[in-house]
């Protein structure tokens, strides 16, 4: 579930890039645009697995927002050949890990709520 939860955030993340600088093709364009970043979320879930972490951990969403990042950004430059500015690799960064480890974060806070109060 958490890979599948965290391939949905990258998408989200393709979606809404796309939409703020008003890309056509739908559902072309967002796979063409996605395909980078999913693989690099892949890789991020290589190292998760590796390290042997709980894939609702908050460091297994860094692994795999840096995975996202870090392979993303790397197949995108090698496929697109028109460079990277620096200020997309910073987007991407914050909105990744946001996104990667705010729905991690926001599963412990739901279910601190949901846990019946203890008394002392």
């Amino acid at each position: 579930m958490p890979l599948i939860a965290d391939l949905v955030a990258v998408l989200l993340f393709v979606i809404l890039g796309r939409g703020a600088h008003d890309e056509g093709g739908i559902v072309a364009g967002t796979l063409s645009t996605a395909w980078p970043f999913l693989a690099g979320a892949v890789a991020g879930w290589g190292a998760v697995v590796v390290a042997r972490l709980p894939g609702r951990s908050q460091r297994a969403g860094l692994l795999v927002a840096t995975g996202v990042v870090a392979v993303g950004m790397l197949l995108r430059h090698l496929v697109q050949h028109d460079g990277t500015p620096a200020s997309f690799v910073v987007v991407a960064t914050v909105v990744n890990v946001a996104f990667l480890v705010g729905w991690r974060a926001a599963v412990v806070r739901l279910g601190r709520r949901a846990a019946p109060a203890r008394s002392l």
